[in-house]
């Protein structure tokens, strides 16, 4: 596997991990794709693809072999996740993977209120453990949901209050992501909080989001007890279900407000807004 690329980057049949592949390759970057599937590795210049998931620890060694740098997306929200992601770090390094660029949660910590920001700092805590240089890359709520929340009435729904988040384009994180992972060297033991430019509570999302697509919508302030009969009728798992009512509460005890400069700071430019965000999607 010597002859491999040095770089290995997962999820690129995702949407973050699209975006950071693509714009490696059009950056001239060589790179190995870690996927489930051969065939739906995206075709890219300078990309090969390796098979393996994140809990088939000896395939993961294979296809690491020979790389040196690794970047991370979180994997897909199971009630085994972590469990994932610690046998995923742990053959990393075993495999001699040099430096790891992990997708983080913001505010990731022991007791954050969003359930997942939980998981997010014990995969960090792991992977500082492992030996590796790291780089943590501590994404806001995405720009990119907002849209998703209401429902068919238009209404969005949760128990967040008046609370405010820095929301983030995933765009603007995958550039982030790619200026890391070209120069990985200059970024060894950062964490860096990538948010958008401005604090917005939903009310005023559902404002913008109202102006910007054209369809009107309202922001419904729940109950915890609203929000979990809410959601009992799709018949998810209590840890899925708490963790989308946290997603709101985390938002209402202020755990996701607080923009930052580290957009900036990595990419040159200023990340996007809520009203820049869907004034692009209008016009693709």
């Amino acid at each position: 596997m010597t002859d491999a690329p040095e770089l290995a980057v997962t999820g690129s049949t995702g949407q973050l991990g699209a975006l950071v592949a693509r714009q490696l390759s059009q950056a001239g970057s060589q790179q190995r794709l870690l996927v489930r599937d051969a065939a739906r590795a995206p075709e890219l210049g300078g990309a090969v693809p390796f098979v393996t998931t994140y809990a088939e620890p000896e395939r993961t060694k294979t296809a690491l072999s020979g790389a040196k740098t690794l970047f991370m997306v979180s994997a897909a929200e199971a009630e085994d996740r972590l469990q994932q992601h610690y046998a995923f770090v742990d053959a990393a390094a075993a495999a001699g993977v040099q430096h790891i660029v992990y997708t983080s949660f913001f505010g990731a910590a022991p007791d954050s209120t969003f359930t997942l920001g939980r998981d997010h700092f014990a995969t960090e805590e792991r992977i500082k453990a492992s030996g590796m240089d790291y780089t943590f890359l501590r994404d806001n709520f995405y720009l990119d949901f907002l849209p998703l929340l209401a429902g068919e009435d238009g209404v969005i729904r949760g128990p967040a209050g008046d609370g405010a988040m820095a929301a983030v384009a995933r765009s603007d994180i995958a550039h982030s992501a790619v200026t890391v992972l070209r120069d990985p060297s200059l970024h060894v033991g950062r964490t860096y909080d990538l948010t958008g430019p401005e604090d917005i509570s939903l009310a005023r999302a559902a404002e913008l989001l109202t102006a910007g697509t054209g369809r009107a919508i309202t922001f419904h302030n729940e109950t915890l007890a609203e929000a979990y009969g809410s959601r009992a009728s799709y018949g998810a798992p209590p840890w899925q279900v708490d963790a989308w009512v946290s997603t709101y509460t985390a938002i209402a005890a202020g755990e996701l407000a607080g923009p930052t400069s580290a957009v900036h700071e990595l990419t040159g430019r200023e990340p996007l807004s809520l009203a820049q965000f869907l004034a692009e999607a209008h016009t693709l």
